[in-house]
């Protein structure tokens, strides 16, 4: 979330009422058998559009324990290229499981498509179509200024640089959704796409693809760390799903919360689960 979002805000008592757990009651050794992470990035590692520095920092930490991390995002492919040759991530997977950034040892970028290049061709014209026709019938609706770096999808600013009321959101997704596209609202952006890809899609591409083995298998040996109401899927499948502590700010949005809540918000609350994470590793190695 870059900027001040119109989430659904809610009173202290709503938020007392969260379902999901805080993070530091989590019980000894919650996430000894953890492989690696999974996390989104707007607003859980980044703040104003930036990484927080004890998120770098705590990426950093993941790495030299050993935990691998994949952060899965809606945001483009060419605004992810320069987080992916300078985080240390196995990959960034964009566009919302369309596109897949991994950096390579000599530190060049290996770019991989979900689908293939008929396929994305094809779908181009009709997404530029969409989009033009939600800029045209949907009052101060206007494409997110990342669009050019976008290979597989649209996105529509609605908490960036300008606002959308709720019910212009609702329009946009419902114009996108009749024209046959897959439509949903993260903390910044409406993204519409053709296919049936998604973040959880992208986390399975990924982990088959750099460690040759199936999420379905070991979803309980990861993390994912989300923000909004679009991780909401992953929150639902992942046993050790976490939300930093601003998801509380669309609590009358969810309905698949997360199994742990942090105390601290965005890129402090992401740096708060690796100390959790690494913490408790760490414990189990010393026996």
């Amino acid at each position: 979330m870059i900027g001040n979002p119109e989430p659904t805000l809610v009173d202290a008592g709503q938020a007392d009422a969260c379902p999901a757990r805080p993070l530091a009651m989590r019980p000894a050794g919650c996430f000894a058998s953890v492989a690696g992470v999974m996390t989104d990035i707007d607003d859980t590692l980044t703040r104003e559009g930036a990484i927080e520095p004890a998120a770098l920092q705590a990426l950093h930490d993941l790495r030299r324990a050993g935990l691998p991390v994949i952060a899965i995002t809606g945001r483009p492919h060419g605004w992810s290229v320069p987080f992916a040759s300078t985080w240390p991530v196995s990959a960034i997977v964009a566009e919302n499981g369309a596109v897949a950034l991994l950096p390579l040892p000599d530190g060049t970028l290996l770019t991989e498509f979900a689908q293939d290049d008929a396929t994305r061709a094809r779908n181009a014209e009709r997404l530029q179509a969409v989009a033009a026709q939600v800029v045209r019938e949907v009052p101060g609706a206007a494409l997110a200024t990342d669009s050019a770096g976008r290979l597989c999808d649209i996105a529509v600013d609605h908490s960036e640089f300008r606002h959308l009321p709720p019910e212009r959101i609702g329009q946009v997704v419902d114009l996108m959704r009749a024209a046959g596209l897959t439509a949903t609202v993260s903390s910044i952006h409406i993204n519409g796409w053709i296919g049936t890809h998604s973040k959880w899609t992208g986390a399975q591409w990924m982990l088959q693809r750099l460690f040759g083995r199936p999420l379905d298998a070991e979803v309980e040996r990861w993390v994912y760390v989300g923000d909004s109401t679009n991780d909401q899927p992953m929150f639902e499948r992942f046993p050790h799903a976490v939300g930093v502590a601003n998801l509380r700010r669309f609590a009358a949005d969810l309905q698949h919360w997360p199994a742990w809540i942090t105390q601290a918000e965005r890129g402090e609350g992401f740096a708060e689960l690796a100390r959790a994470v690494v913490a408790d590793r760490q414990a189990r190695a010393k026996g």
